[in-house]
C-alpha cells in the first residue's frame, strides 16, 4: 500500500461536479486513489510521502487531449515558419520520412517531460507516420519511463499523393497491414480498467489522406474492441475545399455518414465547423480537441468554443505538434482559449476557470475518462501544484486560482500522477533529463542535417 498526503493547501481548484474552491485543506491518497479531501483527521499514522502545500495552489493533473510528439524534433523548421496547414505539412513530410525509431522514443520522451514539467498528467498523442520500421510502443516505452497516463493513438495514412491524397507515398500504409497493426496493439497493449495508465486509440490521420472504407472499418473495429477514435476535421479551408471536392460533403457531414460521431469519438481542431454541425457534435456526445496555438499559428481561424460549450459539446485542449505550436504547455493553451474567446465575444464571454475546467475535466470528458480531471474522494490522485512564491504569481492574491490562467504559463513545484511524484521542482523523477536531451539534440541534428 502507498500513501500520500498533501496537507494544508492554501488553495485547491477542485473541478468537482460542483466546482469547489476549498482553502487550507488536505487531500489523503492511498494507491492512486483520492480517499479523503478536507482535514484528513481519519488517516494512516505510517504515510509514504507527506508534501506541505503552504502557500501551494493543487489543482487536477492537465489533460493533453491532442499531440504528434515525434514533431518537437523540428520545431521552427524555417521553410515551414509561414506557411498554412497544407504547405506546411508537405515541406515537412520530406523530413519525418527519415525519422527511426530511436527517434520516436526520444522526442515521446522530451515531448511528454516538457508537458508534465508545467502541469499535465495524461496526454494523448497521435502518431501517424510509423517510417523505417518505428511502431507504437516506441513511444508507448517513453509514457511509461515518465510515469503519466497515455493515450496511445496509433495513427495511419493510406492515401498518398499517387491516389490524389496529400502526404508522400513513402509515408502511407498498406491498408491490411494497418487493420493488423491496429489489432495487435489494441490486444497487446489497451487496458480498459478504472484508473488504467495506457489507452489505445484509433486514430486515422484525416480525411485527406485515409481512404473512405478505412474511415469505416476503423470505427466498426474499435467498436468491436471498446476503444475510443481520434482523426483531424475541419481545421481550416482547405480541409473543407478539399472535403467538397472529393466527397461533395462538409468534414460534419462526411463523419456522419462513416459513422464518426458518438461518445466514443473525438474530433481535432473543428475550427470551421459550423453551427449545425456543432448542434450535431453535441447531441451525439462527439468531443472536440481544441488546439489555440496551433490554429494561431497556421492561421487556421479562431475556432467557435464559445459557442461550443454554449450548445453541450464536449471540449478538452491539445497542444498539437510542436512544430505547429513549437511549444507544450496546457497552461499557454487554456490562457490563448480565454484571450481568442474575448476577441471574438467581448471581455465578459470566457472566464479564466472556464479556461481552466477545459483543460482538466473537459478533457477527462473528451477522452471518455471518469476518473480522472478532479479532485474528489474516489478520482485519480493526478495533481498539478504550483508555488505562489515566485514572480509570476507576484501579487496575485486576491485569486490565485485565475492567476494560473491570466498570468501563466508557469511550471509546477510538483506534479503527481497515480500517487506518485513524476516531477519536482523542474526534475524529472525517473531518469536525467539532461542527458534525454542531448540525445533529442544529436536526433534533430541527423534528421535535419545540421
Amino acid at each position: 500500500m502507498s500513501t500520500l498526503l498533501i496537507k494544508n493547501a492554501s488553495f485547491v481548484a477542485t473541478m468537482d461536479k460542483n466546482e469547489n474552491e476549498l482553502r487550507d485543506v488536505s487531500i489523503f491518497c492511498e494507491n492512486g486513489v483520492i480517499k479523503e479531501v478536507g482535514n484528513c483527521k481519519n488517516i494512516v499514522k505510517n504515510i509514504d510521502k507527506v508534501i506541505d502545500a503552504n502557500d501551494l495552489i493543487v489543482i487536477p493533473g492537465l489533460i493533453n487531449t491532442h499531440h504528434h510528439l515525434f514533431q518537437n524534433l523540428t520545431r521552427v523548421y524555417k521553410p515551414a515558419q509561414n506557411k498554412p496547414l497544407f504547405s506546411w505539412l508537405t515541406s515537412l513530410y520530406p523530413i519525418w520520412q527519415n525519422i527511426i525509431p530511436s527517434d520516436i522514443y526520444i522526442s515521446s520522451l522530451i515531448g511528454i517531460s516538457e508537458m508534465v514539467l508545467t502541469g499535465c498528467t495524461t496526454t494523448s498523442d497521435h502518431l501517424y507516420l510509423f517510417p523505417n520500421g518505428s511502431k507504437l510502443e516506441d513511444q508507448i516505452e517513453a509514457a511509461k519511463l515518465v510515469g503519466c497516463r497515455f493515450h496511445a493513438a496509433r495513427g495511419f495514412m493510406s492515401v498518398g499523393e499517387s491516389k490524389g491524397g496529400l502526404p508522400p507515398d513513402s509515408l502511407t500504409e498498406n491498408e491490411n497491414f494497418i487493420m493488423k497493426d491496429c489489432q495487435r496493439v489494441v490486444e497487446e497493449f489497451n487496458n480498459p480498467d478504472p484508473f488504467s495508465m495506457l489507452r489505445v486509440v484509433l486514430a486515422p490521420c484525416s480525411p485527406f489522406s485515409v481512404s473512405e472504407n478505412l474511415m469505416k472499418i476503423t470505427a466498426e473495429m474499435a467498436r468491436s474492441y471498446n476503444v475510443t477514435l481520434h482523426t483531424h476535421l475541419a481545421e481550416n479551408d482547405e480541409d473543407i475545399e478539399y472535403s467538397m471536392k472529393h466527397f461533395n460533403k462538409s468534414p460534419g457531414e462526411y463523419a456522419k455518414d462513416l459513422g464518426w460521431l458518438g461518445d466514443d469519438v473525438w474530433h481535432a481542431h473543428c475550427v470551421k465547423l459550423s453551427r449545425s454541425e456543432s448542434k450535431l457534435f453535441s447531441k451525439t456526445c462527439t468531443g472536440i480537441s481544441h488546439c489555440p496555438t496551433s490554429n494561431m499559428r497556421l492561421a487556421s481561424g479562431i475556432a467557435p468554443v464559445r459557442n461550443w460549450i454554449d450548445l453541450g459539446v464536449k471540449v478538452g485542449l491539445g497542444v498539437d505538434g510542436s512544430s505547429s505550436n513549437d511549444s507544450g504547455h496546457l497552461l499557454a493553451e487554456a490562457r490563448q482559449t480565454m484571450l481568442l474567446q474575448r476577441v471574438k465575444h467581448g471581455a465578459e464571454s470566457f472566464s479564466a476557470r472556464e479556461a481552466l475546467k477545459i483543460a482538466t475535466k473537459g478533457g477527462a470528458e473528451t477522452l471518455c475518462r471518469r476518473d480522472i480531471g478532479e479532485i474528489s474522494v474516489g478520482k485519480a490522485a493526478d495533481f498539478a501544484i504550483y508555488d505562489l512564491n515566485q514572480i509570476d504569481m507576484s501579487g496575485t492574491l486576491s485569486d490565485p486560482i485565475a492567476a494560473l490562467i491570466f498570468c501563466g504559463p508557469i511550471k509546477t513545484k510538483y506534479t503527481i500522477c497515480n500517487g506518485s511524484i513524476i516531477a519536482e521542482t523542474g526534475h524529472m523523477k525517473n531518469f536525467d533529463l539532461n542527458i534525454s536531451l542531448e540525445d533529442h539534440k544529436l536526433a534533430s541534428k541527423r534528421l535535419l542535417s545540421i
